[in-house]
């Protein structure tokens, strides 16, 4: 009980702390999904979001209310307060792990590097699915590590919790990997194997099941946009959308990876950050191996090598598909437990101490002056907040009262959608990875708004300081008209602004 009310309190303090969430993704793609499955958007704008506008939504239903609906602060403290929950399970996963060797040490050595995250620390209190995600996959993991082969029960139930994971947000399917390995060391593996997929499917099913369908109805793809090579939706290129931006560019670089984020080399992440705990697993792994070899014993139980699996599958599988350090959030807590778990092994009196008896005051000094190390060289990504004295509530010009078109160039900007008056349009004309398709219903859609005007006119938005890009109105028959003034609407990020301006048809060149 004292751990449960210690890791909510945790989570809400710190985002107390840290202030309002107003990340990239809210402003883009959060917010108004959510908003627009409420309001029944899908079928009047066309991609406000760009490519995102199509991941489901029901990740965020949560955070959007909580945001709505109480307070401020009280919303997301609230939300920082869950997903502070994922301290609790690293407790568990510790004392399944280590069982009698479970000391107030390794527990407190664990919980501590788990909470200095760099990725884990700045999605607290955030509307970010990963580290909310992480909290079925940690529990799905404690569950397939407890079953000791023969009850089945917890495979189906762990199967079903990672399965949600996955359904909620594909990129979670890295965890699935790790844990479709983990079993298949497990007492009776066909058996387990086949309880965590039948979970599995029932749980991915549970959350993007509905999702999907509509996706395969609408767009003739489940997974829109992505993987559109495979199922050829009519409304994009038959391409696979991939960000190959942090990906590693050959097996050495792979391999080094741990030790960039050592130095605080962030080619994993769009904003810095530094990280211990990657390359302190990493040695510890080696010299695990170096002593298995040495005293020629086996110094890992069936439950650590399913361990090992789980993280080891799952890494080397985010690494060769994304690379992207915030996907990686349940590889950064594991490798609290994971470090822990190593030491205690690497350091057992003897060969049979695996089964937990083990040299204590040594292996837990160690851990305890390992995780404050880790603690010290850890350095948290910022996604942006402002200070709860100064909350994002701007105020709309009087230009923008009535409805409105507007051509969206530019991102993120979508989250201002709710702030304009309900009747407006709202289509996204400069999406690199989703382009308008001539003659697709979005274009249609786009051109049949503009021929039906709205009090309000026509608007182009684009970011404060970035060029206008005409030649995208262009292909609508579009420029910005000299005569009228534009107008700004405060962005989310302090500092930032979104600017407005006024839309009239070109001249027709004879």
């Amino acid at each position: 009980m004292a751990i449960a009310l210690g890791s909510l309190l945790a989570g809400a303090i710190y985002t107390w702390f840290a202030g309002e969430d107003v990340n990239w993704d809210w402003q883009n793609y959060h917010e108004y999904n959510v908003w627009a499955v409420i309001n029944d958007r899908y079928g009047i704008d066309a991609l406000p979001p760009g490519f995102q506008t199509y991941f489901n939504p029901t990740v965020y239903f949560p955070v959007y209310y909580l945001r709505h609906l109480l307070p401020l602060p009280c919303g997301l403290m609230i939300i920082g307060a869950v997903h502070g929950l994922n301290l609790l399970l690293i407790y568990f996963l510790v004392r399944v792990l280590l069982r009698e060797a479970a000391t107030a040490s390794a527990i407190g050595a664990a919980i501590l590097i788990a909470a200095v995250g760099p990725m884990t620390v700045s999605e607290v209190g955030t509307s970010f699915s990963d580290i909310l995600t992480a909290l079925p996959i940690l529990a799905g993991c404690i569950l397939i590590l407890s079953a000791d082969g023969s009850r089945h029960g917890r495979y189906v139930l762990a199967g079903l919790l990672i399965g949600a994971a996955v359904g909620l947000k594909l990129t979670n399917v890295v965890y699935a990997l790790g844990a479709a390995a983990a079993v298949l060391v497990a007492a009776r593996p066909l058996l387990a194997t086949l309880c965590l997929g039948v979970g599995g499917l029932i749980g991915a099913l549970a959350t993007g099941g509905a999702w999907g369908l509509m996706l395969w109805r609408e767009m003739g793809n489940p997974i829109f946009p992505l993987f559109n090579a495979v199922f050829q939706s009519k409304e994009l290129v038959p391409m696979n959308i991939m960000d190959w931006q942090f990906m590693p560019r050959g097996l050495l670089d792979a391999l080094a990876y741990p030790f960039y984020w050592l130095v605080g080399d962030n080619r994993s992440s769009e904003y810095p950050f530094r990280d211990a705990r990657f390359a302190v697993a990493t040695v510890l792994i080696v010299l695990g191996v170096g002593r298995a070899l040495i005293i020629r014993a086996t110094i890992l139980t069936r439950r650590d090598v399913q361990f090992l699996l789980f993280f080891a599958v799952s890494y080397a599988t985010w690494l060769a598909l994304f690379a992207i350090q915030r996907y990686a959030i349940v590889l950064e807590l594991l490798c609290a437990p994971l470090i822990v778990l190593l030491i205690a092994r690497c350091m057992a009196a003897t060969p049979g101490a695996a089964s937990g008896r083990l040299s204590a005051l040594p292996a837990n000094s160690v851990m305890v002056a390992t995780a404050l190390c880790v603690a010290l060289l850890s350095q948290p990504g910022d996604w942006f907040r402002r200070p709860w004295s100064n909350p994002f509530n701007p105020a709309i010009p009087k230009q923008l009262h009535q409805p409105a078109n507007y051509l969206i160039i530019d991102k993120p900007i979508a989250y201002v959608a709710p702030l304009l008056p309900q009747q407006s349009r709202f289509y996204q004309i400069a999406d690199i990875a989703l382009p308008i398709m001539p003659d697709g219903r979005f274009d249609r859609r786009i051109r049949a708004g503009l021929k039906s005007p709205l009090p309000g006119g026509i608007w182009e938005l684009h970011m404060r300081g970035k060029p206008i890009r005409e030649q995208l109105l262009e292909r609508y028959g579009l420029r910005v008209d000299a005569a009228k003034s534009c107008v700004e609407i405060e962005g989310a990020q302090l500092g930032t602004a979104i600017e407005a301006c006024p839309l009239a048809a070109r001249e027709r060149s004879d």
